[in-house]
C-alpha cells in the first residue's frame, strides 16, 4: 500500500522531530526503511534521517508495506494492553485481600520487577499500590458504616488494626470521623449562604473546617438538594451573616475574576481525587490545561479518564477550578454548571488576566 501523499508530510516530520504524541496535523505513524519498523510520532528512539522515513495513516497501511511494530513506542498497543491487564489483576487481588498485599507479592504475581511494577501501577492508576489499597479499605469502611455496622466492627472488617488508625487521621481516611460517616453526617452542622451572581443563583456551604460546597446556576432548592445528597443527615442551616465575607468573595469572582479564588476548604475525597484537585488549583489564572496534561501533571499519564471523573466529582467549583480543564482539541467538553457558563468563566478570566 502506498504511503500517505506528500502535502502534510512537512507537518508530520516536524511532529516526529518534536516527539509530539498528539500532533496538530492529526494522527499518523512513521516507518523507518533502514530498520523495517513503524513508530508513533512520540517514539523515544533516536530520530531517523528524513530520506529513510515514510508516513502512514494507520497500522494496517504500515504493515501492508512490510513494516513491523516498534518495541519501544508500541504503536499497536499490544504491550500497553498486557500492562493494563497485569495492573487490573493486581487491583483485583487488592480488592479481594483482607489485608494489604505487599509490593513484592503484587509484583511477583504480575511477573515484573518491583520498581517496574511500581512505575506501571502509578502510571496506569495514578496512585501507588499502597494508596490504592488504602482507598479500598476506606471504601469498605464507608460501606459498612453506611449499612449501620457498629464502628468497631466496621473498622475491623475493613482491615484496620485498630480504631486509632482511623481516628488518628480522619481527613485522610474518610474526610470525617467514622461515627459521622455512619450517621450520614449526623451531628455535623453545615452552614449555608445564598446570593444572586452574574451566572445565576449561588450557594456556599461550609463546615467548621472550611467551605465544602460551592454551586451556582440552579435554583436554590436544587443547590441545597446537591448539598444534602452528600450529607443526608447533617444539619444544614442558613448562616448568611457568618458566611457574608465568603459569599461576597465568590460573587465578586463570578462578576469579574481578577485572581485565584482562595478560600479555606474542607475537601473530602480519595487520595487520587485530592491529588487531582490540588493540581487544578495550580493551573495559572486565565489559562487552561487538557485532561491529558492534568494526568501528566500528577504523574499518571494514562489516567486521563480517572482525572476527568475526579474533576466531575469536585464539589467546590471555582475554588478548585475544574472549569480550566478542556478537551484534547480545546473543546470545552462537559461542565456541571453548563458549557456556556464554562465558556463565560474562561472568557472573563482571560480578560482579567490581560
Amino acid at each position: 500500500m502506498a504511503p500517505i501523499p506528500d502535502p502534510s508530510d512537512a507537518a508530520r516530520w516536524d511532529a516526529l522531530l518534536a516527539r509530539d504524541p498528539s500532533p496538530a496535523c492529526g494522527p499518523f505513524l512513521y516507518a523507518v526503511t533502514t530498520q523495517g519498523v513503524f513508530c508513533r510520532p512520540g517514539c523515544p528512539s533516536r530520530p531517523p534521517l528524513r530520506r529513510n522515513v515514510r508516513f502512514y495513516a494507520d497500522v494496517p497501511a504500515a504493515e501492508a508495506d512490510g513494516f513491523r511494530a516498534c518495541k519501544r513506542c508500541d504503536p499497536k498497543g499490544d504491550r500497553a494492553a498486557l500492562h493494563a491487564a497485569a495492573i487490573r489483576a493486581a487491583c483485583d487481588l487488592i480488592e479481594r485481600s483482607e489485608t494489604i498485599p505487599g509490593l513484592a507479592t503484587l509484583a511477583d504475581r504480575a511477573g515484573y520487577a518491583r520498581h517496574h511494577f511500581l512505575r506501571l501501577f502509578k502510571e496506569i492508576t495514578g496512585v501507588t499500590p499502597r494508596s490504592y489499597a488504602e482507598s479500598v479499605r476506606a471504601r469498605r469502611l464507608q460501606a459498612a458504616l453506611a449499612a449501620g455496622d457498629r464502628v468497631a466492627e466496621a473498622v475491623a472488617g475493613a482491615g484496620y488494626g485498630s480504631e486509632s488508625r482511623v481516628y488518628g487521621a480522619p481527613g485522610r481516611v474518610l474526610g470525617m470521623t467514622p461515627g459521622a460517616a455512619r450517621r450520614g453526617g449526623e451531628g455535623e452542622v453545615i452552614r449555608t449562604a445564598t446570593a444572586e451572581s452574574a451566572l445565576g443563583p449561588l450557594m456556599v456551604g461550609a463546615t467548621e473546617s472550611g467551605v465544602c460546597f460551592i454551586g451556582f446556576a440552579e435554583d436554590v432548592a436544587a443547590l441545597e438538594g446537591d448539598l444534602r445528597h452528600r450529607f443526608p443527615k447533617a444539619r444544614v442551616e442558613p448562616a448568611p451573616e457568618a458566611l457574608a465575607a465568603t459569599i461576597r468573595q465568590v460573587v465578586a469572582f463570578l462578576e469579574e475574576p481578577k485572581a485565584a479564588l482562595a478560600l479555606p476548604l474542607d475537601l473530602r475525597g480519595t487520595a487520587f481525587q485530592r491529588r487531582v484537585w490540588q493540581a487544578l488549583t495550580e493551573i495559572p489564572f486565565g489559562e487552561t490545561r487538557t485532561y491529558g496534561e492534568m494526568a501528566e501533571a500528577i504523574g499518571a499519564p494514562r489516567a486521563v479518564r480517572a482525572v476527568a471523573r475526579a474533576c466531575a466529582q469536585n464539589h467546590v467549583s471555582l475554588a478548585v477550578p475544574c472549569h480550566r480543564v478542556v478537551g484534547k482539541d480545546g473543546d470545552l467538553t462537559g461542565y456541571r454548571w453548563g458549557v456556556p457558563r464554562k465558556r463565560a468563566l474562561l472568557a472573563k478570566e482571560r480578560a482579567g488576566r490581560g
